[in-house]
């Protein structure tokens, strides 16, 4: 099935919404690490609640029980780097260090769909690391917080490519309810040894308060189980490479918001913003070259002919 307009401006918002995400974990209470715990249980409860209301089927064959376990505890890594990338730095680091999940994919996606790698898809990814480059050149005082970003994107790359697969023989509801289940269970077992051994903390739960069960159910609601499960869907129509190429802008719209919402203390040297410009530059190019691509080969194609 092909893309449409209305399937580009659906993921579009949903690549907003996950802009959102880094200021909503970062205005939290809790550590990033109970954030994700909350934030994946509560999903799993809310999509479960509106399937059996639909009365959507909850079956799931043995043969994929083991990769959504799997695949969940990846996406329960990626969000505990993320939101502790941001709590360690700023939104603004976290967001550009997950640019790079562009470069992971080129790399992943014809790993596990056994095709060749496109040169020019490589060539933007690098681009990609040349604008991070720039960032961190100019903003090493920042440079845990950016490399727990970065390994946050290679994670989010690894399940996006794991979920396209995934999304051929499995609902998307299926996929983001066993997912979410597997991502709070593990992180509710990683928290002890997390806090007793890294952090040398007593091993509890930390408990939100009103306001922050407020933000864990926009969190949970609006930003998961909508944009999450949407997202899974339009992996049938658009491949994991041109998603996550679109997720590079969330660092413009999490910027955005972040300034907005933080003023001076989201403000970055110059640096940072040449470092954000080159990314956006290989974002929008990568269309213009895919149209150009496919004009030569019809072009090639007719003079077969």
């Amino acid at each position: 099935m092909e893309a449409t307009t209305k399937d580009f401006v659906k993921l579009h918002f949903i690549v907003f919404l996950w802009g959102f995400t880094a200021i909503l974990g970062n205005e939290m209470t809790i550590p990033a690490t109970d954030v994700v715990m909350y934030r994946t249980a509560l999903a799993a409860i809310i999509l479960a609640g509106f399937m059996y209301v639909k009365a959507k089927s909850f079956h799931l064959d043995k043969e994929y029980v083991t990769p959504m376990i799997l695949t969940g505890l990846v996406i329960a890594l990626h969000w505990f780097l993320f939101f502790e990338s941001a709590r360690v730095s700023n939104v603004s680091v976290s967001l550009a260090g997950m640019a790079t999940t562009t470069f992971w994919t080129s790399l992943i996606e014809p790993a596990f769909n056994k095709r060749r790698i496109r040169l020019f898809e490589v060539i933007m990814g690098l681009v990609v690391i040349s604008g991070l480059y720039v960032i961190f050149r100019f903003e090493f005082n920042n440079a845990l917080g950016l490399t727990l970003a970065v390994t946050s994107a290679f994670m989010s790359a690894l399940f996006s490519v794991l979920n396209a697969k995934y999304t051929k023989v499995l609902s998307q509801y299926t996929i983001t309810l066993y997912e979410m289940a597997a991502a709070a269970i593990g992180i509710a077992l990683f928290i002890p040894v997390y806090k007793h051994f890294f952090l040398g903390e007593a091993v509890t739960y930390a408990l939100p308060n009103l306001r922050d069960w407020g933000l864990l159910l926009i969190l949970s609601g609006a930003c998961t189980v909508y944009a999450f499960s949407s997202s899974v869907e339009l992996m049938k129509r658009i491949t994991a490479y041109v998603i996550n190429l679109t997720v590079n802008l969330e660092p413009v719209y999490g910027i955005i918001l972040a300034v907005l919402i933080y003023g001076e203390n989201e403000k970055m040297g110059n640096g940072f913003y040449y470092g954000t410009l080159i990314i956006l530059l290989a974002v929008l190019s990568y269309p213009v070259i895919k149209r150009w691509q496919r004009k030569a080969f019809e072009r090639k194609s007719k003079l077969a002919v």
